[in-house]
């Protein structure tokens, strides 16, 4: 305990951030950094060994957490008919097409999550400048572009996140909130990982996974051994 609280006191002062440490080990100093009156996110980056200016070397996809993200999500369908029926029996917060189309270009975007059929992208491809910048256009590449949008919905509320690399090659993803048990944020970073290593790009070449860094919201970072996982 006394290491433990002496590595503690290093991290607060910025001074222990690049020794990586083991898997539970690194949630537990991460739980313990979280000082701040509200329930801090916990969240990783992981740095990969890609070329982001390649597009065939770019990572993207989705995943569901096991233990789920602490989050409450809004999920908006652009579906009608029969699938629209099915969106909201899923538990889908708003459904429409051309009318929440309308109301996504006067600017009311009160969701977080944005699923569509296919038939549903000639109206939502209109609203790309809109939906784009905000990380909410509906692409197939994660799923929320699909004719099976009761699956999406349920995925969407039970904890999924989507990942993308960005200029740096790095991916940025929330696993929970500090007030999660440290084997629920474990599961979950075990699964955002498999999927990574999944979504390795053919092209890349030497080492996939650089580091790997954990911290909550305002807290430091820690960096955690791989080999641990």
């Amino acid at each position: 305990m006394a290491k433990a609280g002496k590595r503690m006191r290093r991290l607060r002062e910025g001074k222990d951030s690049t020794q990586p440490v083991g898997i539970d080990e690194a949630l537990k100093l991460v739980k313990e950094t979280a000082s701040c009156k509200f329930d801090e996110s916990v969240d990783v980056a992981v740095n990969l060994g890609i070329d982001a200016r390649k597009s065939d070397q770019n990572v993207r996809g989705m995943t569901v957490m096991p233990r789920g993200t602490g989050k409450k999500v809004r999920v908006a369908v652009f579906a009608e008919g029969e699938q629209a029926e099915e969106a909201k029996q899923a538990g889908a917060d708003i459904v429409g097409l051309q009318d929440l189309a309308d109301d996504v270009k006067s600017g009311k975007l009160d969701f977080d999550i944005a699923i569509a059929t296919p038939d549903a992208m000639k109206i939502v491809g209109k609203l790309g400048q809109i939906l784009g910048p905000r990380g909410l256009m509906p692409n197939p590449k994660v799923g929320t572009v699909t004719p099976k949008v009761a699956k999406a919905v349920e995925n969407a509320k039970a904890g999924q996140v989507q990942y993308r690399n960005d200029k740096a090659g790095i991916i940025h993803c929330s696993i929970g909130k500090a007030s999660f048990e440290v084997d629920a944020l474990k599961e979950n970073l075990t699964t955002l990982m498999e999927a990574l290593h999944k979504a390795r790009p053919p092209n890349a070449k030497g080492t996939y996974i650089e580091r790997i860094t954990l911290s909550t919201t305002m807290g430091p970072g820690v960096q955690l051994d791989s080999h641990s996982l």
